[in-house]
């Protein structure tokens, strides 16, 4: 899903870093005419942008395009001019968080790395004035998706290979190769992050091969009435969300079907920041000293001296969360009363709030970076078509880049001018019972009644079945009963009237009746 940040804040944000956008990322399709890569040709490097975006080139109908990355959907859409490309007449409209990519469905040659597809199915957009964001300023000029093609909305309009997406075709193409990507990415501002990121297809990046030894966390399915809301997502361990004090951060999946104690988790990187539950999100701000929320942008405001450290836990695996992505700078805001504040970047889930109950978190780029945090490999496995192999169920991986004790002195180095005062009291959280609690807003809470009626709609349907099943037997058998009586009268009306045989039952005259009372009370006087 394709949401970067709210649009007050990117404003701000382009405004203060007047930068061009030179960022890289990888991409998702599968069949068609495919040429085989050279060694090494499938790790692509990936730019950062401000630590929001992430782009990366590919190369359609022989111009080169930079694409922004996005793990939470599966289509290609461009704008632009692109040569030798067929226009098939088919209308589409891709919908995202920011607006609409709508335009024809065409198909052009397209290289991405070494690999060729032929034919491959994109949208052009001739019109992105309904984007609350303005993508010529942020430097890219489409969208690719890499997440899982059931929701492929092209693929649905073209019914045919062209339409598949791209890492599909060049997996399903390329048999002999394994069907994983991964994802290194580096942090803007950070010394100690002097390094390309890099996007790999079939093969892992050289210094990080432990990651294939590490827990293999199957992709949790959604079973919905379709599953076009299928995302890379996965649950986290019971009370694997570890806040700032040290201890477990509990709050209740909203998911029905969850495991008590554990979290759905997405995985996209169309998120810049992450979305957690508004109960998760206060736990991790609402003690810091100096805090605010901010109602109008729907965030956390925090001293950028402060320093938290958060951690996620998925397959008995610990991930911390470098202090550096708990709060940002990068956005120049300031607090109530004047002074400097940063962002807490681990945000109330408002506005990318589950309304189908399918996940509790949103793990964007603050989470999914390297030495930012993980090196992630993401398996399509058997989402893969046109294979003659069994190629097993989605599954991630991931590979924690984050040393604790480096991520200090890092935090120590960027926002403290190297003076570590994380130990002073004015650092310290505040008690509990102090705690402050962001509000949440009317549309919030009309989207949470929502959710808790949609999320549980086939129980609802089974329970109005069964009542309805319950009234029908009850009238039946309450009409059945009335039957039986009214036979039950009939049969016994019938036995007791004169009929054929008039000795079984004779009605007394009314003389004989007088006469033998006479003759009772006579008897009784003697």
């Amino acid at each position: 899903m394709w949401s970067l940040l709210p649009a007050a804040l990117l404003a701000i944000l382009l405004d203060v870093h007047a930068l061009t956008f030179p960022v890289q990322v990888r991409t998702s399709q599968r069949s068609g005419s495919l040429h085989a890569r050279a060694d090494g040709d499938s790790i692509l490097p990936i730019h950062n942008t401000l630590n929001s975006e992430y782009i990366t080139n590919i190369t359609l109908g022989g111009r080169e395009i930079p694409v922004l990355l996005d793990t939470g959907s599966s289509d290609l859409w461009v704008t632009g001019n692109v040569s030798g490309t067929t226009d098939l007449g088919i209308s589409a409209s891709l919908s995202y968080a920011v607006g609409n990519a709508d335009g024809d469905i065409n198909t052009a040659t397209l290289q991405f790395g070494n690999y060729t597809v032929q034919d491959q199915a994109f949208v052009l957009v001739t019109d992105t004035s309904s984007f609350s964001v303005d993508i010529d300023q942020q430097g890219y000029e489409g969208l690719i998706g890499i997440g899982p093609p059931t929701g492929s909305v092209i693929r649905e309009k073209v019914k045919d290979a062209r339409g598949d997406s791209v890492l599909n075709r060049i997996f399903s193409q390329n048999t002999t190769a394994s069907n994983y990507l991964t994802i290194l990415l580096n942090r803007e501002g950070d010394p100690m992050s002097n390094f390309t990121g890099q996007l790999s297809v079939s093969e892992v990046v050289p210094g990080y091969e432990s990651i294939e030894q590490m827990p293999k966390l199957s992709v949790e399915m959604t079973h919905k009435l379709t599953d076009e809301d299928q995302h890379w997502q996965t649950y986290t361990d019971v009370n694997g969300v570890i806040g700032p004090d040290g201890q477990p951060i509990e709050v209740d999946s909203i998911v029905p079907k969850a495991p008590d104690g554990q979290l759905v988790v997405i995985f996209d990187s169309g998120y810049t920041l992450p979305q957690v539950p508004r109960a998760m999100s206060d736990a991790i701000y609402g003690r810091v000293q100096g805090a605010e929320y901010n109602e109008e942008q729907g965030l956390w405001l925090i001293p950028c001296d402060q320093l938290l450290n958060i951690s996620f836990k998925f397959g008995g695996q610990t991930y911390p969360i470098h202090p550096l992505d708990v709060s940002s700078s990068d956005f120049n805001m300031v607090d109530s009363t004047g002074n400097p504040a940063c962002v807490g970047t681990f945000q109330p889930i408002s506005s990318a709030f589950s309304l189908l109950g399918e996940y509790d978190i949103i793990l964007g780029m603050a989470f999914t970076g390297t030495v930012r945090n993980v090196y992630t490999l993401l398996d399509y496995g058997s989402w893969v078509e046109d294979t003659s192999d069994d190629l097993g169920d989605p599954f991630i991986q991931l590979l924690s880049v984050t040393d604790v004790n480096k991520a200090h002195q890092d935090f120590v180095n960027v926002r403290l001018g190297g003076v570590d005062t994380t130990g002073a009291p004015a650092q310290a959280l505040l008690p509990v019972d102090q705690m402050q609690h962001s509000p949440e807003t009317e549309a919030e809470k009309k989207a949470q009644y929502e959710e808790m009626i949609l999320s549980r709609w086939p129980y609802i349907f089974v329970g109005c079945l069964v009542f309805v099943l319950l009234v029908i037997g009850f009238i039946v058998w309450r009409c059945c009963v009335r039957r039986k009586r009214q036979r039950a009268k009939q049969a016994a009306h019938a036995t007791f009237l004169p009929g054929d045989n008039p000795a079984t039952y004779k009605q007394l005259e009314d003389g004989q009746m007088e006469m033998n009372r006479s003759s009772y009370a006579s008897s009784m006087r003697k």
